[in-house]
C-alpha cells in the first residue's frame, strides 16, 4: 500500500514537505514500473545518472535504487497510488520532505588543553506535524516486534569504562587527539581506514583545507547551481572527525577516525544547510555506485511521535546493504532533556539504516540527543561523542568546535571504516551488526537512548 494520508490525502508527513513525491518500485521492476507510472498519470521520467543528472527533471528515476521522484498534482498521484492495490511494480508513493543539516549550539566549553574554537548556530527546523495513524503490513509488524525487543532488552551487565572516566571535564587533555577520538579508542587502535571509500553526503568539502592537502578527495555536487566547495562548514566538520589526517598541519591534535579512508564528498545539502529527500537518494546513488563500504548521512528532518519510518529509505537503505554500502546516520537534535524527548529523525529512524545518538564527554547522553520512542522503527542503534567536537572547517577559520548527532555520526562512521578494514569480507548489514556487536555497553544508559552504546575502534 502507498504511505498516503487519511481519505487518500498525500499530507502525511506534514509541515516541511516539497509538493514532489517518491515512488518506490519492486526490485529489478524499475523500467516496468516507470512505463506504469507514466501511463497512469501522462509524465515522462528521465533516468538520473550516478553524477546526478536529470535530478532536476520534473520526474527522475535512480535506477541502482529502483525509486522515483514525481512533480505531480495530487489527483495525479492518488491515480498513481490506485496501482499499488494492484498488480504493479509500484510498491509504495510518499512525499518528498525537506531535510536539513542537523547541528545544535553547544553547551560552555570543557577546561582542556591546547586551543579552541567558536561554535555555530544554525537555524533550527521547523517543528515536526502531528502524524496520521499509518496502515501495518506483515512486515511492518515485524519489524514492530523487533524494534520493541530492542528498545526493552536489557543491556548485559559489565564495569564502568576507565576510559570514558579518565575524560572528566577537569582532566580532559586534547593536546594529542581530540577527547572524541580517545572515547572511542581510535588514537589505540592500528587501523586507519586504508582501502575503504567512506562517503559523507553533507553540505560539500572545503576542497583547499590545507590538511587534506595531498589526499584523493571523489566529489559531486546534486545541489543545482552550487559546487561541492563547502559554503556552510558543516561537511567539512563532519569530513574531518570521519577521515580527517593523524597529523594535522594547522594544530597538534589529531581529530579524524579513519585518517587513510578514501573520501567521498557528496553535496547533498545547500549551502545554507538545507536539501530534498531526492538530493539524498541521489547521494547514496553515487556513493553506492562508486561502492562506498560507509555512507554518513548527518542530517534529517522531525518526527511526530508514533510516525512510521519512510517505506521508500527503509527498502533505499536495505538495496545499498546488498550492494555493500552501510548507512549511518543522525538521530537528531530535537529534544530539550529532560523536559521534551523526541523520536529520532528521518531517514534514521529506519531499521536498515543505523541511527547514532550523541554523549558527552562525561559518557552522558546529550540533551539534545533524540530517542527511540516510536514503537514502530526509529530505535537508536549506537552512540558518539557529539558535545563540543573539534575538527576541519572552511578557510580561513580552519578548525570550529560544534555540537550534535551530527558530530556523534561521524565518530561513528570512521570507526566503521575501521572495521571495514579489519574486516574485508564484512559488508552491509553484517557491517552494521559488527559496529553494535563491539560497541561498548553503559549499565546507566537505557538503549532507547544509546542504542547497544559507544562505538569503538578494532
Amino acid at each position: 500500500m502507498p504511505h498516503l494520508g487519511p481519505n487518500g490525502s498525500s499530507d502525511l508527513y506534514g509541515a516541511g514537505g516539497t509538493g514532489r513525491y517518491l515512488v518506490l518500485f519492486e526490485e529489478g521492476a524499475g523500467k516496468a514500473g516507470i512505463s506504469a507510472l507514466g501511463e497512469a498519470i501522462g509524465i515522462s521520467v528521465a533516468t538520473v545518472g550516478p553524477e546526478g543528472q536529470g535530478i532536476d527533471e520534473g520526474a527522475a528515476f535512480f535506477e541502482e535504487l529502483g525509486v522515483a521522484v514525481v512533480d505531480a498534482a495530487p489527483e495525479q498521484i492518488e491515480e498513481a497510488g490506485a496501482l499499488t492495490r494492484e498488480s504493479s511494480p509500484i510498491i509504495a508513493i510518499e512525499p518528498e520532505r525537506t531535510v536539513y543539516a542537523l547541528e545544535v549550539a553547544p553547551a560552555p566549553p570543557l577546561p582542556r588543553s591546547g586551543n579552541g574554537g567558536s561554535p555555530a548556530i544554525p537555524s533550527a527546523p521547523p517543528t515536526p506535524a502531528p502524524a496520521p495513524p499509518a496502515t501495518h503490513t506483515p512486515d511492518y509488524l515485524q519489524g514492530y516486534r523487533d524494534a520493541v525487543l530492542h528498545l526493552t532488552a536489557p543491556l548485559p551487565s559489565a564495569t564502568p569504562d576507565a576510559g570514558l572516566a579518565d575524560l572528566a571535564p577537569a582532566a580532559v587533555d586534547e593536546s594529542q587527539a581530540t577527547w572524541g577520538l580517545q572515547a572511542v579508542r581510535a588514537v589505540n587502535s592500528c587501523r586507519s581506514g586504508r582501502g575503504i571509500r567512506l562517503a559523507v553526503l553533507d553540505t560539500g568539502f572545503d576542497l583547499q583545507h590545507p590538511d587534506f592537502a595531498g589526499r584523493t578527495i571523489q566529489s559531486q555536487s546534486f545541489i543545482q547551481g552550487e559546487a561541492v566547495q563547502d559554503g556552510h562548514g558543516h561537511g567539512t566538520h563532519c569530513i574531518g572527525t570521519s577521515m580527517g589526517p593523524k597529523c594535522a598541519r594547522g594544530t597538534q591534535r589529531r581529530y579524524g577516525v579513519a585518517y587513510r579512508a578514501e573520501i567521498y564528498s557528496g553535496k547533498v545539502l545547500s549551502n545554507a544547510g538545507v536539501g530534498t529527500d531526492a538530493q539524498i537518494l541521489a547521494g547514496i546513488n553515487w556513493a553506492v555506485t562508486n561502492q562506498c563500504a560507509v555512507i554518513s548521512m548527518s542530517l534529517g528532518a522531525p518526527t511526530a511521535p508514533g510516525q512510521a519510518f519512510s517505506q521508500v529509505f527503509e527498502t533505499v537503505a536495505s538495496r545499498a546493504a546488498q550492494a555493500g554500502s552501510l548507512i549511518v546516520a543522525a538521530a537528531g537534535n530535537d529534544s530539550q532533556r529532560p523536559a521534551v524527548v523526541n523520536p529520532v529523525s528521518h531517514p534514521a529512524n529506519c531499521p536498515s539504516i543505523m541511527a547514532v545518538a550523541a554523549l558527552d564527554v562525561n559518557g552522558a547522553i546529550a540533551p539534545f540527543s533524540n530517542r527511540g520512542v516510536n514503537p514502530n522503527g526509529g530505535q537508536i542503534d549506537v552512540a558518539g561523542p557529539g558535545v563540543d567536537v573539534y575538527s576541519s572547517w572552511p578557510m580561513p577559520t580552519r578548525y570550529r568546535r560544534i555540537s550534535g548527532t551530527s558530530m556523534a555520526t561521524p565518530h561513528a562512521a570512521g570507526v566503521a571504516a575501521l572495521l571495514a578494514e579489519a574486516n574485508p569480507g564484512v559488508r552491509g548489514a553484517a557491517l552494521g551488526r559488527l559496529l553494535t556487536s563491539t560497541a561498548w555497553r553503559f549499565t546507566t544508559l537505557p538503549s532507547a537512548d544509546v542504542g547497544a552504546g559507544l562505538v569503538r575502534a578494532p
